[in-house]
């Protein structure tokens, strides 16, 4: 249960850590507008994106797998139509945060564990 606990805090401030990075495109309000995010791409990608990936099996075989970076970014801008404390603007931005927060988590759990 700490484990679970730690790697949501590092997440959460390491997101809000990315999202001043990206300062321009993406907009986070505080570390606490973080945790929530954290929390709802967490149920998106829990509940949306299995559903997501089931329709979009073809076009992701034809893509060879490029086609699960969109689905990637319809979870990113999901989570910024649910959330009025998040926003990104542009596919191109919210590629570059789905990518690097992907890659922030991959970290955080290979550091925790």
């Amino acid at each position: 249960m700490v484990k679970i606990l730690i790697k949501f805090i590092l997440t959460a401030l390491l997101t809000y850590g990315l999202a001043k990075i990206m300062a321009p495109s993406v907009q986070l309000t505080g570390v606490g507008s973080a945790a929530i995010l954290v929390v709802v791409l967490g149920l998106l990608n829990a509940t949306v994106k299995p559903i997501l990936k089931l329709i979009g099996f073809p076009i992701t075989v034809l893509t060879l797998g490029i086609f699960l970076l969109v689905i990637n970014v319809i979870i990113i801008k999901l989570a910024d139509y649910l959330m009025s404390s998040f926003s990104v603007t542009g596919f191109v931005s919210a590629l570059i945060f789905s990518l690097a927060l992907s890659l922030v988590t991959s970290v955080v759990d290979m550091v925790v564990d």
